[in-house]
Parts: C-alpha cells; structure tokens; sequence
C-alpha cells in the first residue's frame, strides 16, 4: 500500500531532485564535504519534509511542514551557486537544478495555498 504523498507530483519531483544531487555531489573533490553534506541535507528534506507534513493531523502543522519544505528548497539555491562559482557544477547543471527547485517552490506554494483555503 502506498502513502498518499507519494502521489504527489511534488513529492516524486522533489525525490528526484534530491537522487540527482546525491549523483552530481558524489563526484565532487575531496575538500569539499561541508558542502556536499549540506546541500544533500537540504535536498532531501524538501521530499522528506513533505511526507511528514502529509502526515499530519492537522491544517496549521501540514502547511508548517511545507513551509519547511519550501525553505529548504530555497536553501538550495546559494548552496548551488557556490558550487558553480567553484566550477564543482557546469553553468549548464546549475541551469537545471535551479530550475527544477523554481518549479518545486511554486508546487510547494501551491500545496501551501491548497492547505490555507481548506483550512478557511
């Protein structure tokens, strides 16, 4: 049996945010273990915090739960542009990642949105 939030598109998108990170920091240089280890976390919690948040009782603790969620994907962004400007990522790859954490925000808006108009 499945969990309702893994029918979410938000939720399967942020997963896979998060395995594509995990596959492009594993071949960063030694050195730079602070980052890796950061921005994984921060990639990872954008999924997991959705599921937690899906998990709740109720309407104030769901929507905080995506907040946090959202926060972690913005926390992504400076995280990313450090790795560009260090040359870990590509302008290309830096492209793609900040474009997919731009559409799972405004997902995340929405899913925030959603919990807000049902609560009222």
């Amino acid at each position: 049996m499945a969990f309702a939030f893994e029918k979410l598109l938000v939720y399967q998108k942020a997963v896979d945010f998060a395995d594509q990170i995990c596959a492009k920091s594993e071949n960063f240089p030694r050195g730079y273990g602070f980052l890796v280890d950061q921005l994984n976390r921060a990639a990872l919690s954008i999924a997991a915090n959705i599921a937690e948040g899906n998990g709740r009782f109720t309407a104030p603790d769901r929507r905080n739960f995506f907040g946090i969620s959202r926060g972690s994907a913005q926390e992504c962004v400076p995280l990313l542009e450090l790795a560009l400007r260090r040359k870990l990522l590509t302008p290309e790859e830096h492209g793609i990642f900040k474009s997919q954490l731009e559409e799972i925000s405004r997902m995340l808006a929405g899913l925030i949105k959603g919990v807000e108009n049902r609560q009222s």
